[in-house]
């Protein structure tokens, strides 16, 4: 194992590793003042992806290893491309468990999605029904609620959440993991959009822009992702350390080269060997490769014959044989060949 390798894959968590890397490079260096914002622990989206974690989770090869690291040294973006099934998402989870970054935040990309939407979203209708409750209630000046205190409506950041992408430019002291998952499926402006971003580190938000010369508004708190409150100070959010952003991709799109040259791509091949005995092993224990290597045996093999196979088709396999068909070893054979068909030429 390199002695430079930040992430090892070895599944054992190491929170201290994080920070013995050296300072970033002078283009990569944002060095925002920090926030003091608490990171939530790692959710059940973790606990999923990872199972029990009995075994190490290990990427295969050297080279997949090395360009991680080379993404967490240089604070750039990680490009995964690879088959449905291949890993890509749990990758993100397992970058965040071992370095003890906490919760992953998650954006899923879909045709509609917009760069908007992972930074930022504004009720203004929210609070234009607020504004018209606090007239009705306080008057024509609109000021005061109910009790004579200041009405809900006056406070911008109430109508404010930041989506995956903000939360993640946060000026937290430590990096948060991002995970921008199946980026292929996006509209064909997102990649674009997402240059100067992931580039300067920073973003605006309007609504908070407009009103930061207001007495009181200059730093205002808006909730998170993570379902939290954060301060924004003059409507501006700017990272202090650049987060751990991994984006998925199924090949099914080519991408922009401006992105490309601001990421560390890696394409990563299915699972197999030590790898697929590892997630195996995670989510149903110690022993269990062994024990259903009859099944490994039948999904690496029909894998050769063609076709895409996913590897979650393998462990619903297990699963379903473990808990139904366990005491029927005949029904084995036609467990797999009803789940472990091929995405692309199965029977339809």
């Amino acid at each position: 194992m390199s002695e430079w390798f930040i992430y090892r894959g070895t599944g054992d968590p190491d929170p201290e590793r994080i920070d013995r890397r050296p300072a970033p490079p002078p283009w990569r260096d944002f060095g925002a003042p920090p926030i003091g914002y608490r990171v939530p622990e790692a959710d059940s989206a973790t606990t999923r992806r990872l199972g029990t974690r009995a075994v190490p989770l290990a990427v295969p090869g050297s080279e997949a290893l090395r360009l991680i690291n080379a993404a967490l040294y240089l604070r750039r973006p990680l490009l995964i491309t690879g088959e449905p099934g291949s890993g890509k998402s749990t990758l993100a989870h397992d970058l965040a468990f071992e370095l003890g970054l906490g919760r992953v935040l998650q954006w899923p990309v879909v045709s509609r999605s917009e760069l908007r939407d992972g930074l930022y979203s504004y009720d203004a209708i929210g609070r234009l029904q607020d504004a018209q409750l606090a007239r009705l209630e306080g008057g024509e000046d609109g000021q005061g609620g109910p009790d004579g205190g200041p009405h809900p409506a006056g406070d911008i950041g109430r109508y404010l959440r930041l989506g995956p992408l903000g939360t993640a430019l946060l000026a937290a002291e430590r990096p948060r993991v991002l995970l921008i998952d199946e980026l292929d499926k996006s509209d064909i402006d997102l990649p674009n959009d997402l240059l100067n971003v992931l580039e300067e580190g920073e973003f605006t938000l309007p609504e908070l822009e407009r009103v930061a010369d207001r007495p009181g508004q200059q730093t205002v708190q808006v909730l998170t992702d993570d379902g939290l409150r954060a301060p924004v100070t003059g409507g501006r959010v700017r990272c202090r350390a650049f987060p751990v952003v991994v984006m998925t991709s199924n090949r099914e799109r080519d991408f922009p080269a401006p992105l490309l040259r601001r990421c560390i791509h890696l394409d990563l091949a299915a699972p197999r060997d030590e790898r697929l005995a590892a997630m195996v092993q995670a989510h149903f224990g110690a022993g269990s490769y062994d024990e259903y290597i009859g099944l490994v045996d039948r999904f690496v093999r029909t894998e050769a014959d063609g076709g895409v196979r996913p590897t979650d088709q393998l462990l619903n396999a297990i699963y379903l044989v473990q808990h139904t068909a366990g005491r029927h070893p005949a029904d084995q054979d036609a467990v797999a060949d009803l789940l472990m068909r091929p995405l692309d030429n199965g029977p339809r």
